[in-house]
């Protein structure tokens, strides 16, 4: 019975390549790849002759049906040696295809081996000057705006650094309800990691938005976020302004005389006063009360 190799593959540069990847990838039977243009580059690059086939990411999501005659395939496979699985670029199964296969993999007792390389998530955090000893990865963020809102919405208290993905026509748009949901917080925005026009934007969330609404975003994205602040649960201070909870009722009452709803006010009042979210609610339903 052959292993199922997971073997991350460069971003960028050719170069970041490792010795044992090139073996694996000479020494199996078959390539199962994301995109079979893409890794015929490489391999010819490399020299390696190993059959390739197509296992690509686009409607395989977990517990597709449609994948299934594919996997089944890669199965067969692996029982005359062993198979390598590469994404177009970088850690395979990370975003990319091979859940539905190592799954399969696993429950028919195949060893599954990664090997470790490249990959734009890690590169991204340790050079974004952000908080490495605890991240969240939330992967691609949601295409469709409000879906989108309300996926960011549900990470606004989290305390870790935030990582996503995103596609340069959609940056400036998440970068403006990254403002909206989580606030002007800091922020590292990595373009093209390890290719010539690499890119690391470090600032504001909105000194962000101004950066790429002036250049069209061309490129990968790995988006680095801070995470949310813990504030005390008494009081805060913004600009000099001391925020107590009965500023922050006071604040909420005057949005909602004015029309606002209380979770839309509540939401305002914490992004002014930098009181959680969460906290500025409850007390704003305590007083509703």
């Amino acid at each position: 019975m052959g292993i199922l190799y997971l073997v991350a593959t460069p971003i960028g540069n050719l170069e970041d390549i490792t010795l044992r990847a090139l073996r694996v990838l000479k020494e199996a039977v078959l390539i199962a790849a994301e995109d079979t243009r893409t890794a015929r580059k490489l391999l010819t690059h490399f020299g390696i002759a190993t059959p390739v086939t197509a296992y690509f990411a686009r409607g395989i999501g977990r517990g597709n049906p449609a994948a299934t005659p594919k996997v089944d395939a890669i199965l067969g496979a692996l029982e005359r040696g062993d198979v390598a699985v590469i994404s177009e670029a970088g850690m395979p199964g990370l975003s990319d295809p091979g859940y539905e296969l190592v799954r399969a993999a696993l429950a028919r007792d195949f060893r599954v081996v990664p090997i470790p390389g490249a990959n734009a998530l890690t590169a991204a955090l340790v050079a974004s000057g952000l908080p490495t000893d605890q991240f969240v990865y939330l992967g691609f963020l949601p295409r469709q705006k409000s879906a989108r809102r309300k996926f960011l919405q549900s990470v606004a208290d989290e305390p870790r650094t935030l990582i996503a993905y995103e596609a340069p026509h959609r940056v400036c748009d998440s970068l403006d309800d990254i403002a909206e949901t989580l606030g002007d917080r800091a922020i590292c925005v990595a373009r093209e990691l390890t290719k010539m026009h690499e890119e690391f934007f470090r600032g504001s969330v909105n000194a962000a938005r101004e950066h790429f609404a002036a250049r069209a975003p061309r490129g990968e994205f790995t988006v680095v976020i801070a995470g949310a602040t813990a504030p005390s649960s008494e009081q805060s201070t913004v600009n000099g302004e001391q925020w107590d909870d009965a500023r922050v009722i006071a604040a909420v009452r005057e949005l909602m005389a004015a029309g606002v709803a209380r979770t839309g006010a509540a939401k305002r009042v914490a992004r002014e006063s930098g009181r959680a979210r969460r906290e500025v609610y409850k007390l704003a339903m305590a007083d509703g009360e």
